[in-house]
């Protein structure tokens, strides 16, 4: 979402100042799709500072996406990795929308980090199993999913095997706004997350913690 869960206009303002600058893309990009109808599908600024340093304490050189939107998620990553590897570094990023990664693309030409970046434009399952399919598994440092919630349980599964041991990987909206905490909110969105939150906590092949950053970051690491 494109603000943290719960957090006043102040607090969001006050985050903004204390957080390191965004790179002029990234401000852009956030800009720009605050104006679109979908815009709350876009993470906060300071989620993606929060990401940044999770990238940066790993030393992450090789990741993946699963929901690309607009791209500020797949930027902030890249240009974390790219501090750190050059244009080495590689971000596998899955989406179906060619209109949204369109102008996601937009955004990684200009901040110089398109090449890094590997789109594409298909369910994201598929493009995950190809991946392991071509001996990728344990490959990947860091991996973000944002994407429909029902298919998180697959890209649960698919991303651990993509990730070496002591790689991380961070869910999005597991908070669903407060509706996971409605016993009365029995929507299949609601029900997947729930599942997938109680299926990571008992999950002997990771370390887990659930957060409040956003609309709820659960940070996966794979043992």
């Amino acid at each position: 979402m494109s603000a943290s869960f719960g957090l006043s206009p102040e607090v969001v303002r006050y985050l903004a100042d204390v957080n390191p600058a965004e790179h002029a893309a990234l401000a852009r990009c956030r800009a720009e799709t605050a104006r679109l109808p979908m815009a709350r599908m876009q993470i906060s600024a300071e989620q993606g500072a929060f990401m940044q340093a999770l990238v940066r304490m790993i030393g992450a050189k090789r990741a993946f996406e699963v929901g690309v939107f607009t791209g500020y998620s797949s930027l902030a990553v890249a240009l974390a990795m790219r501090d750190m590897h050059g244009q080495t570094a590689r971000l596998l990023a899955c989406d179906v929308s060619e209109e949204w990664t369109a102008k996601a693309y937009e955004y990684w030409r200009e901040a110089g980090v398109d090449g890094m970046i590997d789109l594409n434009l298909a369910p994201a399952t598929e493009t995950l199993d190809r991946r392991l399919q071509a001996r990728e598994a344990g490959l990947y440092d860091f991996g973000f999913i944002d994407a429909d919630k029902t298919g998180y349980d697959s890209y649960y599964e698919r991303g651990l095997s993509l990730l070496r041991p002591g790689g991380v990987m961070v869910f999005d909206n597991m908070l669903w706004s407060g509706a996971v905490a409605d016993p009365k909110d029995h929507s299949a969105d609601t029900v997947a997350l729930r599942s997938l939150a109680l299926k990571a906590r008992a999950d002997g092949r990771v370390h887990v913690a659930m957060t409040a950053i956003g609309d709820g970051l659960m940070i996966v690491v794979k043992r």
